[in-house]
């Protein structure tokens, strides 16, 4: 069962996907206005009533693709308004108003398995982190990391080579790239700014003597004691 959001102008609380409600999925409906979305419920998907105003639906599909939205948009038009959709819209999919219960129920399980999909191969979370390749962001425990792009590029590297050693060399051949020429001090400089944003899994960057670094993968236990730590 989903939770549905759904954006639209109808007057009187009239639903613009009748087969919606012949359905288990949890839907709220809420005006098609921009200062409704800044207290909007989270939502698995949102869908945007394009029935009457095309021009007011697309300018909202833009709104929301800029405020890094994650949940996947799905258009509910009339069979006269397709011709008007096009892919700088920025939505997911398009459905028609006529659609049956079972063809909803199919496209909200397809959109949101899609982006399921696009999500595990653009991120990776290990010991209490996630990285996003995507949006170049990373966050620990839930909280946004300040990291400057070379910063990112370097946690990145170590959380998807987790347990390997690499010498400073390696380190600047594989994040820096063979065309840098700058000595293998500037990788120990990056380390410590990375270690001390980190904070308390600042030790998930291990210094292996007379070599190089690791990144040392954390246990539950461990990432839980971390967090204790950091919220105490």
């Amino acid at each position: 069962m989903a939770q549905l959001l759904i954006l639209s102008s109808a007057q009187g609380g009239d639903s613009p996907l009748p087969s919606l409600e012949l359905l288990s999925h949890r839907a709220r409906q809420i005006p098609a206005e921009p200062a409704q979305l800044v207290n909007a419920p989270s939502a698995d998907v949102i869908f945007i009533d394009a029935r009457v105003d095309l021009v007011g639906a697309k300018s909202l599909c833009k709104i929301l693709n800029t405020t890094g939205l994650e949940a996947p948009i799905v258009l509910i038009v009339t069979e006269g308004g397709l011709t008007a959709v096009s892919p700088d819209w920025g939505v997911d999919d398009v459905i028609l108003v006529s659609a049956g219960p079972a063809e909803v129920d199919a496209r909200i399980r397809l959109v949101i398995g899609r982006q399921s999909v696009e999500q595990a191969s653009t991120r990776v979370q290990t010991s209490g982190i996630t990285i996003d390749e995507a949006s170049y962001s990373a966050k620990v425990h839930g909280k946004p990391l300040d990291l400057t792009y070379k910063e990112f590029q370097l946690l990145h590297f170590f959380a998807t080579h987790p347990s390997r050693v690499f010498t400073r060399e390696q380190l600047l051949s594989e994040v820096w790239g063979y065309d840098y020429f700058g000595g293998t001090r500037t990788v120990d400089v990056h380390v410590r700014r990375l270690r001390a944003k980190l904070g308390e899994l600042e030790q998930l960057i291990g210094t292996v003597r007379n070599v190089g670094y690791r990144f040392n993968v954390y246990d539950d236990e461990q990432v839980a004691a971390a967090r204790e730590r950091a919220e105490a």
